[in-house]
């Protein structure tokens, strides 16, 4: 007779193995099926609310109405978020979880922000080089006299230097325009007789200079009708206004030139 007691040793390894599967996964089914729910349902359960997009304190407060436990889990940088306010939660929103269970969040740090540079007593290419390398970027330029300042150097700017601002933003700045005694306003002379107008240019500092005639059946002969540098404008003392006078359709068009 043949030997069989290998035969039945592993006939028996798999019916015990097949009864131990058996058994697991009752088990598991059980577990699954009973144990988690009851676990689960002993105290009932809640759906998450939303709390992105609010501020922290009233996040807090909606999770604790929700029977829910809010914890603090970090603060990140986010432009689109005011500081302060939730951008991230976990678990997230609508979620079925058991009543107490914490919810973490993640609050805005705000934008990044960085120190503005001073850029008093530079050049204006200098100071938008100087802003730009910093993050930010080079706003409205006003021109005023100084006589303290040297022409085109920067003597103010809107941010103080220093100040902690989100990057991006412009810096406005105030550039000498030189001394005061350089510059004076053109006086306005559109209007008026060429030779009223050479007249009014001599008592503010200045001279005629090229005069170009046009035809026109709107006004007089030898009528201002515009002018360059224009009125208001800040000009050298001394320096030629252009004018561009009227007239009439049959006269022969003179060349002055100062």
């Amino acid at each position: 007779m043949a030997d069989r007691t290998p035969e039945r040793f592993h006939s028996k390894f798999l019916i015990k193995a097949a009864t131990f599967a058996g058994a697991l996964l009752v088990i598991i089914l059980v577990f699954d099926n009973f144990i988690m729910p009851w676990y689960v349902n002993r105290w009932g359960t809640e759906q998450v609310p939303s709390v992105v997009g609010l501020k922290q304190q009233e996040a807090f407060i909606r999770l604790e109405e929700a029977g829910l436990s809010p914890r603090e889990g970090g603060t990140r940088l986010d432009p689109k978020f005011a500081a302060g306010v939730v951008v991230q939660q976990s678990p997230e929103a609508n979620q079925i979880v058991k009543r107490g269970r914490r919810v973490y969040l993640i609050v805005s740090g705000g934008e990044q922000k960085a120190a503005v540079p001073g850029v008093r007593g530079k050049t204006i290419r200098d100071a938008r080089f100087a802003l730009e390398r910093d993050g930010f970027v080079l706003g409205a330029i006003e021109y005023i006299l100084s006589d303290e300042f040297p022409e085109n150097t920067v003597i103010d700017q809107s941010i103080s230097a220093g100040s902690a601002v989100r990057q991006g933003a412009a810096v406005a700045v105030t550039v000498s325009s030189g001394r005061s005694g350089a510059l004076v306003a053109v006086p306005a002379v559109v209007g008026k007789s060429v030779s009223d107008a050479e007249r009014l240019l001599a008592q503010e500092g200045f001279r005629p200079g090229k005069v170009t005639y046009q035809v026109s059946n709107r006004y007089l002969p030898n009528t201002v009708l515009d002018q360059y540098p224009r009125p208001g404008t800040s000009a050298a003392a001394g320096s030629a206004v252009d004018l561009f006078v009227a007239q009439a359709p049959s006269s022969k068009i003179p060349s002055v030139e100062n």
